[in-house]
Order: structure tokens, then C-alpha cells, then sequence
């Protein structure tokens, strides 16, 4: 008998069973500071945009100013509108 191997077409899911928390609620963080560009670069993709709630986990509350700080830094020039390589 030959041993047969399975292959897949795609990876197989693996589940992260891991809550997801927001970062401010836990930390008891009130305001985003829109002039601190390395801490809203944690919350910015490769290419400028904005990560969603489901990838970082922040409340709704949270995100509207994070979403907002980020606004506002690329408006002042400390972060970009648009970038290749960010990280």
C-alpha cells in the first residue's frame, strides 16, 4: 500500500481563540495624542490606511479617535496621506 498525503489547496484555518481587548479601556487611556506619530503608526498599515476594529481590537469609542488623531497628523505633515513602505 502506498501512503497517500494530503495537500491542501489552501492553508487550513487555525482559530485564535485569543480575546481581543482594547488597548485604552485596559490601559485607562482617555485621549490619543494626534502629535505622537510612532504610537498612531501601530494603528496604520504599510500603506497609510487606517487598520480596522476587527484587526486591532479597539472599541468603537477608541477607534472614531484614533481615527480622527490619525486624521489630524496627516493634516499638521507627521504622517503621510499615502506611503509605499511606512514600517
Amino acid at each position: 500500500m502506498a501512503k497517500e498525503q494530503i495537500q491542501y489547496v489552501t492553508a487550513p484555518k487555525v482559530e485564535d481563540t485569543r480575546k481581543k481587548y482594547c488597548r485604552f479601556k485596559k490601559n485607562g487611556i482617555k485621549y490619543i495624542d494626534y502629535k505622537d506619530a510612532n504610537f498612531l503608526l501601530k494603528f496604520v498599515n504599510d500603506q497609510g490606511k487606517v487598520l480596522p476594529r476587527r484587526l486591532t481590537g479597539t472599541s468603537l469609542k477608541f477607534q472614531r479617535k484614533v481615527a480622527q488623531a490619525v486624521k489630524r497628523a496627516r493634516h499638521i505633515g507627521l504622517l503621510p496621506y499615502v506611503a509605499d513602505s511606512l514600517k
